[in-house]
C-alpha cells in the first residue's frame, strides 16, 4: 500500500477514534461502566498508538517545516 493511501485511511481512523473518545467522555454517566472502559480506555490506547504512527509517517514533513535551523 502506498504511503499516501495509508495516511488517508489512518487519518479517517484517527477521526473516528477521536469522536469515540469525545462521545464516551460526554456520556460516561449514561453508559455502563464496562462499555465505557472498553470504548474509552481501549480506544484511548489505540488512539495513542495511531497518533505515534501518524507522527512517524509524517516525520519528514515535520522535520522540513519545524525542525529546520533558522538563520
Amino acid at each position: 500500500m502506498k504511503r499516501n493511501s495509508f495516511l488517508k485511511i489512518l487519518n479517517l481512523v484517527l477521526l473516528v477514534l477521536f469522536v469515540n473518545q469525545t462521545i464516551t467522555a460526554l456520556f460516561h454517566d449514561e453508559i455502563p461502566f464496562r462499555v465505557f472502559q472498553i470504548f474509552h480506555k481501549g480506544g484511548g490506547f489505540v488512539l495513542l498508538a495511531l497518533i505515534a504512527a501518524h507522527i512517524i509517517l509524517n516525520f519528514n514533513w515535520i522535520k522540513a517545516n519545524y525542525l529546520t535551523k533558522r538563520a
